[in-house]
């Protein structure tokens, strides 16, 4: 990962992060541990792209995802009972939901940061679906 990478997962993490985090705690309806390898999501020459895609590939879809499942008290208690962590990372390995998995309450959203990245709907539908048949 070069200079331009790093300032630009930086900018990220430090700029849009908080409010994405926020989000996504205000949808779950608690605060929701994450736990987000940023250098694994910073992958070369896409730099200038960070502000677009990563909210694209991993936090849309999961504010999404959670705010379906807590929109209502029933929801809300069973991802409080139910899911204890949230991993965001980019082994290089997946594009396509196949990357999401849901293992003793931990939510591991591994996902390719520079590919796919408008299917946002398809990357909530996972996570709903996954999570609602576990929870």
């Amino acid at each position: 990962m070069g200079l331009a990478e790093r300032r630009s997962a930086e900018r990220f993490k430090n700029d849009d992060y908080p409010g994405w985090k926020s989000r996504i705690d205000e949808a779950a309806g608690f605060d929701v541990p994450i736990e987000v390898a940023w250098d694994e999501l910073a992958v070369p020459d896409y730099a200038d792209m960070y502000a677009e895609y990563f909210p694209q590939v991993y936090f849309q879809p999961l504010a999404d995802a959670l705010g379906a499942i807590g929109a209502d008290d029933m929801g809300k208690e069973a991802l409080r009972e139910g899911l204890t962590k949230i991993v965001i990372k980019n082994s290089g390995e997946y594009f396509s939901e196949s990357g999401i998995s849901f293992t003793d309450g931990v939510l591991t959203f591994d996902h390719k940061s520079d590919t796919n990245t408008h299917h946002v709907q398809e990357r909530t539908k996972a996570i709903q679906g996954l999570l609602e048949s576990a929870l």
